[in-house]
């Protein structure tokens, strides 16, 4: 089940009836997983905690919980990988969405993630993922990839154009990092539209799963990366990436959730890089495609060569769509959420 780039899903169906979710963690994009699996039991066991001491919550939000066996709640096998298996939260998943009272639902959510999290401190965490989401260390690795192409993957027309635009927004790098005082909270780290649950309606999102990510980090990266996903109505797979466009109702409408939920977790600085943290995250993201694509497709399974170049032009086409629109979309950052 699922359309995960990187893990293997399955849906479980007991003899009774009842339905768990498998997942195989990927041992050559995760390290060590039994790091990614112990963020895990925290933070699933957290949310827990929370939404049981939060009536206000009941059927609003469900978190994930961790199944457990003889020894424990996950299993190695021989090559590495760990196997988990947790609650199966009914419902939908989706790869897009067009209307904005779906994108207030995915950000009231993310809100509601950040919030319950606020009180478990970050150092509890293990850095499961080195490097993750240090896009000057993407941008390296980038040009280290270049640097090293051989002749059976020389460059193309399509990674020109995405190579050219890489090096005219180097900059976009280290714009995150540079800005200082920026909060540093629990985050999601990969709070695409995919992996929020909707009801079988698709009016109220009820869950946030795939928590292989789960780290310390700037709240802005899950806020971005958010955005970046939200806002795209065509999707990070568009066979047509120069329809892409990033979509102003829709950051509207999700700011206007998060808001609601999590507001006071946003300092003035923050806020001030709310538009610049979509920017950078699909400046990231897109990095991270065409790296892989010069090293060989290894990291985000792929269905043709050639995959990762699209998905990194889609990104790009919406940095350039943002960057249109910055003076528009800062202006709906300082009306929607109060300086």
């Amino acid at each position: 089940m699922g359309q995960g780039n990187v893990n293997d899903t399955f849906l479980v169906t007991l003899q009774r009836g009842r339905q768990l979710v498998l997942q195989r963690v990927n041992p050559a994009v995760f390290p060590d997983p039994q790091l990614v699996q112990h963020n895990i039991r925290l933070v699933t066991a957290h949310l827990d905690r929370q939404v049981r001491n939060s009536p206000e919550l009941t059927g609003r939000f469900t978190p994930l919980i961790l199944c457990r066996g003889k020894k424990g709640d996950a299993y190695q096998d021989r090559d590495g990988a760990v196997w988990r298996l947790v609650n199966r939260v009914p419902g939908r998943t989706c790869e897009t969405v067009g209307r904005p009272c779906q994108a207030r639902e995915l950000g009231r959510c993310l809100g509601v993630f950040h919030r319950l999290l606020s009180s478990l401190d970050p150092d509890a965490l293990a850095d499961a993922l080195p490097g993750f989401h240090n896009t000057p260390a993407c941008l390296k690795r980038y040009d280290q990839a270049r640097a090293a192409c051989t002749e059976n993957n020389t460059p193309d027309i399509e990674n020109e154009k995405c190579c050219r635009f890489i090096e005219n927004r180097r900059s976009l790098a280290f714009l995150l990092n540079d800005a200082p005082e920026l909060s540093r909270r629990i985050i999601h780290g990969d709070p695409k539209v995919a992996n929020f649950i909707f009801d079988r309606d698709m009016e109220n999102v009820v869950s946030l799963i795939d928590l292989d990510t789960v780290r310390p980090g700037l709240l802005l990266h899950d806020i971005g990366d958010a955005l970046r996903s939200c806002c795209n109505p065509l999707g990070e797979s568009s066979r047509a990436p120069e329809g892409i466009h990033f979509d102003p109702e829709l950051f509207d409408a999700w700011l206007a959730g998060y808001a609601a939920e999590a507001e006071l977790l946003l300092t003035n600085r923050d806020k001030a890089h709310i538009v610049d943290s979509v920017r950078v995250i699909a400046f990231e993201l897109g990095l991270r495609f065409v790296t892989d694509h010069l090293e060989g497709d290894h990291y985000f399974k792929t269905r043709f060569r050639g995959h990762n170049l699209i998905r990194a032009q889609v990104q790009f086409r919406l940095v350039r769509s943002i960057e249109d629109q910055f003076k528009d979309l800062q202006h709906i950052v300082t009306t929607r959420i109060n300086r």
